[in-house]
């Protein structure tokens, strides 16, 4: 059982989810450069945080055209799962992998700080050790997560239950004061309609030791584990 962590120019959660992921799991993981062309034996790959090309244009505008990014496709097209945290679900989104875009948070603000997160689909890869409703604690920190959808596809979204964490609070309401970013239908993680493509804003590696005030991100990464040992 093999992870990737794919390094932009600009990523600084690499070295974070890197070291996570192998406290959570045990497994194997390896740094997997932009430039590269060719990967092979992984089982899931991360696209961390960070500002990847200084978030210049747009965020994750230039770094879908990364050179590792077909291959990124390529192995999702083929089943693989694939992990987008914060930059990376914004690298996604730009890459046509998931729906949607991100605008700047409503308050026009970096938000940085713990948000509590309702789990709306525990049928996933990455959620698959965790409880349908459960409320987990991990922090956020962006300036561009307000997640958007047109009223019409965020319909078909949830139809086909894409959404698989909201923000709420700490009792698992789903109210706008729970929101931090004004994100529509208050969409946390989402999910492409095959299931085994991941996005998520709130950072699952700042939240996986005792000693960052939350174990709760382990669950991300342990359920990948999990859902590679069920097949």
């Amino acid at each position: 059982m093999k992870f990737g962590v794919v390094v932009f120019p600009g990523s600084n959660c690499d070295a974070d989810c890197y070291h996570a992921i192998g406290v959570a799991t045990g497994a194997r993981v390896d740094y997997v450069w932009h430039r590269d062309t060719k990967i092979s034996g992984f089982d899931c790959l991360v696209l961390p945080g960070g500002f990847s090309y200084g978030d210049y244009l747009r965020t994750g505008a230039i770094a879908r055209f990364s050179p590792v990014m077909g291959e990124i496709s390529r192995f999702a097209a083929d089943g693989g799962l694939v992990l987008g945290i914060c930059n990376g679900f914004q690298i996604l989104q730009e890459a046509g992998l998931l729906p949607g875009a991100m605008r700047k948070n409503e308050s026009l603000t970096f938000r940085c700080h713990w948000t509590w997160l309702r789990v709306d689909d525990s049928g996933t890869p990455f959620t698959c050790l965790c409880r349908k409703g459960q409320v987990l604690r991990i922090p956020i920190a962006h300036y561009e997560g307000n997640f958007y959808l047109p009223p019409e596809e965020l319909a078909a979204a949830e139809e086909r239950g894409q959404v698989v964490m909201r923000y709420c609070t700490p009792a698992g309401e789903v109210v706008p004061e729970a929101n931090p970013n004004g994100s529509v239908g208050s969409i946390a993680a989402l999910r492409n309609a095959a299931g085994n493509v991941l996005g998520m804003m709130p950072h699952p590696e700042r939240a996986a030791e005792g000693v960052l005030g939350s174990e709760d991100g382990r669950l991300i990464f342990q359920s990948v584990t999990e859902w590679l040992r069920r097949r």
